[in-house]
């Protein structure tokens, strides 16, 4: 039988949480789920921890190199046939009826491409037997997008006080587990791809959740749905991050504009987008040279960012005015009103 919701799982060097994140998922509710884990070559005692998780995973493929986070998802979920997709990191651990709230709230959303939980802040601490992270401080509650083009997670760092128990409708899922329905894959994977490879990693969220929306997809937040993460990328953090994680986010933020963007909400927002690209690149002259590695990959990648674009911008079903009005300096939602009587 195919499974309903299919999980896939990104490993590299993730034996501190991996544990915790695979009986999470042997816990859950929901009985037609398919784990399917891709291991991007880890040197430490990753796949050891899966094998004990054998039974439960319905695939184990061993990398022989990293080909990044997009890819591995890629040929994970190419790999499978399902309802639903859900895509997470192995730093996360969900509550047991994750996959089945958010499975039932899209069941009765059509309009819905996708959803997102409720996630909090997991501390790097691996857990012991049967221990739950506290629900106090929030990790994302979905992202949205500011009018310079930083991609934020809604609630990111706050005290959970129940500023956030609506459902409603957010820009997008983040990828540390992001709820889809394969349809919507299908429609806005380009080639076949559901993530763009050329972002390697970092922002691939940002970008599917945009070209989702400009197909019309909606992503359903769902308060109910909750789940714990290990959150490593902040920007406070960007000192101390590998130089790889840093330069992929500096070049990414431009490649998401390139495949995204319109020329008319280019034009109004110029000011605080290149303040904040002046700013980006400073620092980046200053403080973080080797992220001037991003500038050949950018111009190598055009090609290919501009003809999907321009497939993109032939397909879109929504008005540019329609996306622009998700672009705010705080987090933005819709409503979703309640089912009539």
């Amino acid at each position: 039988m195919t499974a309903k919701v299919v999980v896939s799982l990104v490993t590299y060097d993730s034996a501190p949480h991996l544990d915790a994140c695979l009986r999470s998922l042997e816990s859950q509710t929901l009985a037609a789920l398919d784990v399917r884990l891709w291991d991007n070559a880890s040197r430490d005692e990753t796949l050891k921890i899966a094998g004990r998780h054998g039974t439960m995973l319905g695939g184990i493929h061993k990398s022989d190199r990293n080909v990044g986070f997009c890819a591995a998802h890629n040929r994970n979920i190419a790999s499978t046939s399902s309802e639903y997709v859900l895509v997470m990191n192995p730093d996360v651990v969900l509550e047991p009826d994750f996959a089945e709230t958010l499975a039932g709230h899209l069941d009765r959303d059509p309009a819905a491409g996708s959803a997102t939980g409720r996630l909090y802040r997991w501390s790097p601490e691996p857990l012991a037997g049967g221990q739950w992270p506290l629900r106090k401080t929030l990790d994302t509650t979905g992202i949205y997008m500011t009018r310079n083009q930083r991609h934020l997670d809604r609630g990111s760092g706050q005290r959970d006080r129940g500023q956030y128990e609506r459902v409603e409708y957010v820009f997008g899922a983040s990828g540390a587990a992001a709820f889809f329905r394969r349809a919507m894959l299908e429609d806005a994977g380009a080639g076949g791809k559901v993530f763009d490879e050329t972002f390697f990693a970092y922002r691939e969220d940002a970008d599917l959740a945009w070209r989702a929306q400009w197909l019309g997809w909606r992503c359903l937040y769902v308060p109910s749905a909750i789940g714990y993460h290990v959150r490593r990328v902040l920007p406070e953090r960007r000192s101390s991050l590998p130089a790889d994680i840093n330069m992929h986010s500096f070049k990414n933020r431009f490649l998401l504009r390139i495949r995204n963007m319109d020329a008319g909400t280019y034009c109004r927002l110029f000011l605080p987008i290149t303040l904040r690209d002046l700013a980006a690149l400073a620092y980046v002259l200053v403080r973080e040279r080797s992220s001037l590695r991003a500038f050949p990959l950018i111009i190598r990648a055009l090609p290919g960012e501009w003809a999907a674009r321009r497939e993109l911008f032939r397909r879109r079903r929504v008005s540019a005015q329609e996306i622009r009005s998700w672009f705010s300096d705080s987090p933005r939602a819709i409503p979703i009103a309640p089912p009539s009587a």
